[in-house]
């Protein structure tokens, strides 16, 4: 399956899961007048909204190339990100005011009956798979809106397992528990979206791609038999992807057609890396004086 039809088949998939978890949090909160699955029948109906978003997000940028976008689209994909952080944040702050408002008010009500606590647990479990599952996508798709998805829905198992502390606790005949459980997971929930947050900017301000990766593409360049050294090595994130420019240094005696197969053979190996889009090779001659020691890519050799 190709990265198009993937991306988008997560897309739809967990809005679809949102959409069948309000239902069965609705019925329940319904019959059992939980507050506890009541917030989240509420949070599920939020998560809903944004991934009608996500789907319409991933849809734009999984089209093809055009006159346009002669790179594609994939560059919209941090935006999309931004916009599940602010849900996250939406959602953390909204747990954390709940939470307080409770323990100041003494006003804490849980239901104790049985169904609260099975669709709790049971939207815990569905929500850690919907976690592991668009986490791995989104490694092997390199997806900047799935992995953020895959952060919010490990939030979900959170604040599944929060509430469902606070049910048990009122069985327990402690339900003070619930809003205590409920300001730790809000804690959690605002970090989460500090994570999407930083990651996503890297790609929107141009940052360079981790020093294991920059090493890689250093030696891809550098076990060409006909290179003898590298320097001016840039590599940066444009959008999710990673666009690299360097020079790599020959002996003046190639042909124009031998030093044309060097660039070349360069350029592909490190467009093998998978992160990689775009990479510009330079080809300096040793007659031209040149050739320059540069610090960075000793480093990265190193």
């Amino acid at each position: 399956m190709n990265r198009r039809a993937a991306v988008r088949r997560v897309g739809a998939l967990v809005l679809a899961v949102n959409a069948l978890l309000v239902v069965s949090k609705g019925v329940v909160w319904w019959t059992t007048g939980s507050l506890a699955v009541g917030s989240e029948a509420v949070n599920s109906l939020a998560d809903v909204a944004y991934s009608v978003v996500v789907v319409a997000g991933l849809y734009l940028t999984t089209r093809p190339p055009d006159f346009g976008h002669p790179h594609g689209h994939e560059r919209i994909e941090p935006f999309v990100s931004l916009f599940v952080a602010v849900g996250v944040f939406a959602a953390g702050g909204a747990v954390l005011w709940r939470a307080a408002t409770s323990v100041l008010s003494g006003e804490v009500a849980v239901a104790t009956g049985p169904a609260a606590a099975v669709v709790l647990a049971g939207t815990a479990a569905v929500k850690y798979g919907l976690y592991r599952y668009c986490l791995r996508v989104a490694q092997r798709r390199r997806s900047p809106a799935l992995t953020a998805t895959a952060l919010d829905n490990r939030i979900d198992v959170l604040t599944a397992g929060a509430a469902l502390v606070g049910v048990l606790g009122a069985r327990a005949g402690a339900p003070i528990l619930d809003p205590l459980a409920a300001g730790v997971v809000a804690v959690g929930i605002l970090y989460t979206g500090y994570e999407i947050v930083e990651d996503n900017v890297d790609y929107l301000v141009g940052s360079a791609p981790p020093e294991h990766l920059r090493s890689e593409i250093v030696r891809r360049a550098l076990d060409h038999p006909d290179v003898e050294g590298a320097h001016d090595v840039i590599a940066h994130y444009v959008g999710p992807e990673i666009d690299v420019s360097l020079h790599v240094e020959v002996e003046g005696d190639r042909t124009l057609r031998e030093v044309h197969d060097i660039e070349t053979d360069v350029v592909e190996t490190i467009r093998e890396l998978g992160a990689v889009d775009d990479v510009f090779v330079h080809v300096d001659p040793k007659e031209l004086g040149e050739w320059k020691d540069d610090e960075t890519v000793e480093e990265l050799v190193e």
